[in-house]
C-alpha cells in the first residue's frame, strides 16, 4: 500500500470521527513540478524549482508573513503535514510532459502538479491531470488557450496573453495619448503554442485599436538563425516591436539586430525570455528602456513588506531576484498548499473544489493583484498585469499609474 492510500484512509476515518477536528497525516504531501530541468531552457527550471522550494519553505515552517499559511508550521488542516516537491523533466517536449505527468501521478502517487514553463507542455499535462481527477496548477504558462477547454482540474492564478497583451495595448494608447508617435507595431513570435496564440491576440487588438500592422514575423523556435527575419523587422521599421519569445531566441534576436544595426524604437515584450536573468547577462547592454509585460513588481515591496521578505528568501537559494515567470511560481504553490490545506485531505475532488474557492485578498499576495478567485474555467479573474521596464540593469515598474514607480521611457532609444 502507498503512502499515499494510507493518507487518504486515515484522514477520511478522523474527519468522520473527529468532524471539524484537523485531519491527523503523514508527514509529508508529495507535489509535482514539471519542468524543464535539461536543454535550451533549462536555467528557466532550475529558477522554477527554486521557486517552488522558497513557497514550499513559508508553507512548512513559520514566519511572519501575511500569506496563507505562513504563520503555522505545515499544513494545519492535514495535521501539520509538509510539502515535499517532486520535479520531472519535461524537456521541452509536450508529450515527454504528458508521460512525466502521468508518471508522477500514477507511480509517485502527488496529490497535484504544478507547471510548466511551456504553454505547449501545459496543454498536455493538464489534460493528463484531467483524466486522472488530480488537480494541475499552472503557474507561468499563458496561452489564452489553455484556460478554454472545459477542463475541471485546471487552474490559473496568474494572467493569460489576453490580458497582458491589453495591459501592452492600453500602454500604447497611453503614449499615443501623451503624444508620441505609435502608429506601426511590428509582431514577432516563435511557432509553439505561446508564440501562436500571442500573435493572434496581438494582431486582433492592432486592427481594433487603429495601430498598423507593418511586420508579422513568425519563426522556428531554437533556430540557427534569425537574420532573414530580423532584415524583415528593420525594413519595416515599427515604432514599437512586440517579441514573444523564448530564452535563446531572445538572446539571438538581439545579436542579431545589433549585428545588422537595427535598433527599434521600442521594444514591448510578452516576458518569457525577456524576464530572464541569462538574457540581460548576454544582451542586456542592448537593451536599456526595454518594456515587458509582468505579473510581478519588485519595488512595490516599499507599500508591501512581504514582497521583499520572500524575495530574500529566494534569492538566498538563487542568487537572483524573483521575476515574472519566477514569482507566479511562489505565488502557485502558495495557492496549491492553501487549498489542500483547506481540503483537509489529499482527495483530488476535495483539492479541487478547495481550489475553486479560494478568495484570496491582495494583500495576502505577493503581486500587484487584486487577488485570488478563480473563474469557472479556473481562471484567476483578479490578476491584473503590470508593464516593467529595464533601466540601468533594473526593472522599474512604469504601468499602470497606480502602481508607477516611473513614467515610462519613451522612446527606449531617446
Amino acid at each position: 500500500m502507498h503512502r499515499r492510500d494510507v493518507l487518504l484512509g486515515g484522514a477520511a476515518t478522523l474527519a468522520a470521527l473527529a468532524g471539524a477536528q484537523p485531519a491527523r497525516a503523514a508527514e509529508e504531501v508529495l507535489i509535482g513540478a514539471v519542468y524543464p530541468m535539461s536543454g535550451a531552457n533549462a536555467q528557466a527550471g532550475v529558477d522554477g524549482r527554486h521557486a517552488l522550494e522558497t513557497a514550499i519553505e513559508i508553507i512548512n515552517g513559520v514566519h511572519d508573513l501575511d500569506l496563507p499559511g505562513a504563520r503555522a508550521a505545515g499544513l494545519a488542516g492535514l495535521g501539520g503535514a509538509k510539502i515535499r516537491l517532486v520535479v520531472a523533466d519535461h524537456q521541452a517536449d509536450p508529450q515527454k510532459g504528458r508521460s512525466e505527468a502521468e508518471r508522477l501521478i500514477t507511480q509517485g502517487k502527488v496529490a497535484a502538479i504544478v507547471g510548466t514553463y511551456h504553454s505547449s507542455v501545459a496543454a498536455t499535462v493538464s489534460v493528463t491531470c484531467e483524466r486522472y481527477g488530480v488537480p494541475c496548477v499552472i503557474a507561468d504558462s499563458s496561452s489564452p488557450s489553455l484556460h478554454k477547454r472545459n477542463l475541471k482540474y485546471f487552474f490559473r492564478p496568474a494572467a493569460h496573453d489576453e490580458m497582458f497583451s491589453t495591459a501592452i495595448f492600453d500602454l500604447l494608447d497611453a503614449e499615443r495619448k501623451r503624444g508620441a508617435k505609435v502608429d506601426t507595431v511590428a509582431l514577432f513570435c516563435e511557432d509553439t503554442i505561446f508564440g501562436v496564440d500571442s500573435a493572434n491576440v496581438q494582431r486582433k487588438l492592432a486592427a481594433e485599436r487603429g495601430y498598423k500592422l507593418v511586420a508579422d514575423v513568425k519563426y522556428k523556435s531554437n533556430s540557427p538563425s534569425l537574420t532573414a527575419e530580423v532584415q524583415q523587422l528593420k525594413s519595416a521599421d515599427a515604432d514599437v516591436v512586440l517579441p514573444s519569445t523564448y530564452t535563446t531566441d531572445a538572446i539571438l534576436l538581439v545579436k542579431t539586430m545589433a549585428e545588422l544595426g537595427y535598433r527599434p524604437r521600442n521594444m514591448v515584450a510578452q516576458a518569457a525570455g525577456f524576464a530572464e536573468k541569462a538574457t540581460f547577462e548576454s544582451v542586456g547592454d542592448k537593451l536599456d528602456g526595454l518594456i515587458s509585460r509582468g505579473s510581478f513588481a519588485l519595488d512595490l515591496a516599499a507599500k508591501r513588506p512581504s514582497i521583499g521578505i520572500v524575495n530574500a528568501m529566494f534569492k538566498a537559494r538563487a542568487g537572483r531576484d524573483l521575476n515574472d515567470n519566477t514569482a507566479r511560481l511562489v505565488e502557485a504553490m502558495l495557492v496549491l498548499a492553501d487549498a489542500i490545506d483547506r481540503a483537509r485531505s489529499l482527495d483530488g475532488a476535495k483539492i479541487r473544489d478547495a481550489l475553486a474557492a479560494t478568495n484570496t485578498p491582495a494583500e495576502q499576495t505577493i503581486m500587484p493583484w487584486r487577488g485570488i478567485a478563480f473563474g469557472p474555467d479556473g481562471q484567476n479573474t483578479l490578476c491584473d498585469p503590470v508593464l516593467i521596464q529595464y533601466r540601468g540593469g533594473t526593472f522599474v515598474t512604469v504601468f499602470p499609474e497606480a502602481f508607477a514607480a516611473a513614467a515610462p521611457k519613451w522612446p527606449m532609444n531617446a
